[in-house]
């Protein structure tokens, strides 16, 4: 994969091997239904969802599997059944291309990864504000 300036998703899916494209047209599908009120953009360099400003999930194509990102500790243990026969790493969950694409999982994980953006959201506004520091005027 040459190409790395991607204007679009559509554009970065045209530039997989045309054996990965299907794939990648249905994981995108499956998100785009599960979250109706997303953003969809290229940001580090692969297609990426943001609802309300926060990044949700991202894809991305591979020789030989497609990958899922972030799925965070939570994400990892609320799918632990389901996710037990996928290929996991930092933040990442790897998913065979010649296998049949487990939309519900995919839909379920969006939604999941979605709530818990809010969620996160809610809490940093929540915050107290930290007070600024202000350097001391200096004498003259």
């Amino acid at each position: 994969m040459a190409k790395t300036d991607f204007k679009s998703v559509d554009e970065y899916i045209a530039s997989q091997p045309e054996a990965a494209q299907g794939t990648l047209r249905r994981v995108r599908d499956i998100i785009r239904k599960a979250l109706p009120r997303t953003d969809e953009v290229i940001s580090y360099q692969i297609p990426g969802y943001k609802v309300d400003g926060g990044a949700v999930i991202y894809f991305a194509g591979w020789k030989e599997h497609y990958s899922l990102y972030p799925i965070t500790a939570k994400t990892q243990a609320a799918f632990k059944d389901e996710l037990a026969y996928y290929k996991l790493s930092k933040g990442t969950v790897r998913l065979p291309l010649d296998e049949r694409v487990p939309a519900k999982l995919i839909e379920s994980m969006a939604k999941f990864r979605a709530k818990e953006v809010a969620e996160g959201a809610q809490a940093k506004a929540a915050a107290p504000k930290k007070p600024r520091k202000v350097a001391p005027k200096k004498k003259r």
